[in-house]
């Protein structure tokens, strides 16, 4: 069980986040406004100041989705 000081801790940062990057946030909700299938790719690229851009994907297995579902659980 999380503290209750640590989860208002964890609330507030979520919501500072969400605040601060709301194009970002909008985008997690399209993608996930409907069940994500095995098989999905997902891709990111990571691009540090005066780095050249990483990019790397991984393709969605079922383990993958069985995760997401045990994660769905901890939603704030």
């Amino acid at each position: 069980m999380i503290n209750p000081a640590t989860m208002a801790k964890i609330i507030n940062a979520k919501n500072t986040f969400e605040r601060n990057h709301p194009k970002f946030v909008q985008f997690i909700k399209v993608i996930f406004s409907r069940p994500v299938e095995e098989g999905t790719v997902f891709e990111i690229t990571v691009t540090r100041p005066g780095e050249e851009p990483i990019t790397t994907n991984f393709k969605v297995m079922q383990s993958d989705l069985d995760l997401m579902n045990s994660l769905k659980d901890l939603q704030m």
